[in-house]
């Protein structure tokens, strides 16, 4: 991985989200502290939503599994938002079902 990222450790983490550090901070802050920590140490929910702000477009969860270095290039200024074809091309074939409605 070309960025690393900072291990806390399980039980820091567990401690830190207990402080509910991420209230009232910058959304991009935020965004920084999770994606270079390899420990969730907030609220998930706190995170994608302070990661949709700083990108400044939805984010889906397969994302940051399938594409999590993109996210961070992305977040950097260093690579364009993936279009939703390019999303959609994350999930594998066979598993991959597309429902749109009007």
């Amino acid at each position: 991985m070309k960025y690393p990222q900072i291990s806390i450790g399980n039980d820091a983490a567990i401690v830190l989200a207990k402080t509910k550090w991420w209230v009232g901070r910058d959304p991009r802050e935020v965004t920084r502290v999770q994606l270079f920590t390899v420990e969730l140490c907030m609220d998930f929910a706190a995170f994608h939503e302070a990661l949709e702000k700083s990108l400044g477009r939805p984010v889906f969860t397969h994302e940051l599994g399938m594409n999590f270095e993109g996210i961070v290039q992305e977040f950097l200024g260093e690579r364009d938002a993936p279009t939703m074809e390019e999303i959609l091309e994350l999930i594998p074939a066979q598993k991959r079902i597309v429902i749109s409605t009007s």
